[in-house]
């Protein structure tokens, strides 16, 4: 599985105006299934993001993890990261996890960080969706169970 992940100090997401998800402070997380992804994969993701040590301690200096922080998550499906882009100017998409494979496996990431005590809040799969933030730092990281 892929994720991107930014510390944020809110985030929602919206579907036809309306707010459907929202959090703040703590993470923004998009989320794509690739093909050959398992559930234990979205498991080890949701643990390696709850245990990411991205949040400043009283330092200044970046220490902590969501799982310190009492952090909340916004969780959006982004099909869009198993974009290829090697050849031509059209990203493919064929790694990605086929829809319901997909669906399936980032509803149970977002189980996953909830089974760590992680108050989640989700998006709508396969919805147009509009995603507000406000990036903290900005702190971004892209993490890839595959690599």
């Amino acid at each position: 599985m892929r994720a991107l992940v930014q510390r944020v100090t809110q985030a929602r997401v919206e579907v036809a105006g309306e707010t459907i998800g929202a959090c703040g402070p703590g993470l923004m997380i998009m989320v794509c299934a690739m093909q050959g992804d398992t559930e234990a994969a979205a498991e080890a993701l949701a643990l390696k993001i709850h245990k990411l040590r991205i949040f400043r301690d009283a330092a200044g200096k970046m220490n902590l993890a969501l799982k310190d922080t009492s952090g909340t998550a916004l969780v959006v499906s982004q099909f869009t990261l198993a974009a290829d882009t090697r050849s031509g100017n059209r990203p493919g998409f064929s790694t990605a996890a086929p829809p319901a494979e997909g669906e399936r496996l980032y509803l149970h990431f977002a189980e996953a960080l909830r089974a760590q005590g992680v108050q989640v809040e989700t998006g709508r799969f396969g919805a147009e969706m509009a995603v507000h933030l406000v990036n903290d730092g900005p702190v971004t990281i892209w993490l890839d169970t595959t690599a």
